[in-house]
């Protein structure tokens, strides 16, 4: 890679890559003038083409009520882009073996042999019965979002209302003994593999790779993702050293006035480390992780996943016969299909962004976002703590920003 000063790339011009420095100004500007508003506490974003980082910065403040100014090796909950990671802990081991991606989960966790699916009433707030599941829970469903474990926060149903809210919430209250005890005790709100619906899938892929490996998760990724790829600020907790540049949201959400904050708080053990989303990282780190996907499961010259396995993941696995609610989770994500742990593009037109056919990505609810372009040979990565609604108009913005800027 021959990178320096810890820069996931050599740097490069833009106009080396098909891009103009012209267009990419406009980053700033909108990005300072929102800060300045006080729409944004501030971010970090980088942008890579062509195997060059074109463009890599830091605005606005780390933590704005202290007058920290952000910087690029700024941590941020990156939330539900630790399901990417998640999903390639698990396709690792299923290259050595040691599971099949149709394997049941109850193989793994037997108290999930026997699950319930609900019945509900028209307007959903009560369960009316409860029939077997028509075929068990696999770990494909689980990667897919598509076995049925919501999360209790993404609705208003009586089967919603008996789940925890999310990730993070689990991971910071929770062991992981009891958290799936307590998910095999529940009734799931779909038979498996009938909708795409957003929940638990991840966290419990994540207790799977535990089983099988005989680490935490987080022992299970140094060793065998960040570590090998240089993401040496990515992890589920912040050490007393490093705890200064952990950013802040703002204290109010700019649109609702409501008080706001990121979880899980990372500078304070979880509970168990959660697959679905309690992971800690930097715009370079996770920048390291996009160019692995973006070159097959390579980044340099350290492979961590097989060039098919890694076109396998990327590649839509979702069916005509699934109900895809994917625009329920993350309305810039409509019309994106799904592959295993994160979205697939799967038409030109439609999507609510711009991009390109086989583009893929996951973003966190915390404010942060990615993507990569495999037609374009881009990744892009945003980090922000900006956790209410108004992430998904950053993600509409950055996209744009950085689109506009190709001229090749």
């Amino acid at each position: 890679m021959n990178a320096t000063n810890g820069d996931p790339l050599p740097r490069g011009k833009a106009e080396e890559v098909g891009m103009s420095s012209e267009r990419l100004g406009e980053i700033a500007k909108v990005i300072n003038a929102d800060i300045e508003k006080g729409r944004l506490p501030g971010a970090a974003i980088a942008i890579a083409r062509k195997g060059k980082l074109v463009y890599y910065e830091a605005f606005g403040f780390r933590d704005k009520a202290a007058g920290v100014a952000m910087t690029k090796d700024t941590i941020f909950n990156i939330a539900s882009m630790t399901k990417p990671m998640a999903t390639i802990a698990a396709l690792q081991l299923y290259e050595r073996g040691k599971l099949l991606i149709d394997d049941p989960l109850a193989k793994y966790f037997p108290k999930f042999a026997e699950m319930q699916v609900a019945e509900l009433n028209a307007s959903g707030d009560a369960i009316t019965a409860k029939v077997p599941a028509k075929q068990p829970i696999t770990l494909r469903h689980l990667m897919m979002h598509t076995s049925g474990l919501v999360y209790g926060g993404r609705g208003n149903t009586a089967v919603h209302k008996l789940y925890p809210s999310g990730s993070s919430i689990a991971g910071a209250t929770m062991t992981g003994a009891e958290f799936m005890d307590e998910l095999a005790k529940l009734p799931l709100l779909n038979q498996p593999g009938s909708v795409w619906d957003y929940g638990f899938g991840l966290d419990v892929l994540g207790q799977v790779v535990e089983k099988i490996s005989g680490q935490t998760l987080g022992q299970y990724l140094e060793a065998n993702i960040t570590k090998p790829l240089g993401m040496s600020d990515t992890g589920f907790f912040i050490p007393p050293e490093k705890v200064a540049r952990y950013a802040k949201a703002l204290s109010k959400d700019p649109d609702t006035g409501l008080a706001q904050n990121v979880t899980p708080v990372l500078t304070q053990p979880l509970k168990f480390e959660c697959g679905g989303g309690c992971l800690g990282s930097t715009a370079g780190d996770y920048m390291r992780f996009a160019l692995m996907l973006l070159n097959k499961g390579a980044y340099g010259e350290t492979r961590i996943l097989g060039r098919k396995t890694a076109e396998y993941m990327l590649t839509n696995q979702l069916g005509p016969e699934v109900k895809n609610l994917i625009a329920n989770a993350d309305p810039t994500r409509a019309d994106y299909g799904f592959g295993l742990g994160l979205a697939v593009r799967t038409q030109a037109g439609r999507g609510r962004v711009m991009g390109s056919v086989g583009d893929f990505s996951w973003p966190g609810a915390s404010g942060t976002n990615w993507w990569a372009d495999p037609k374009e040979d881009l990744a892009v990565v945003f980090m922000a703590h900006s956790p209410g609604p108004i992430r998904w108009h950053y993600r509409q913005v950055i996209n744009a920003l950085v689109y506009q800027a190709i001229v090749d």
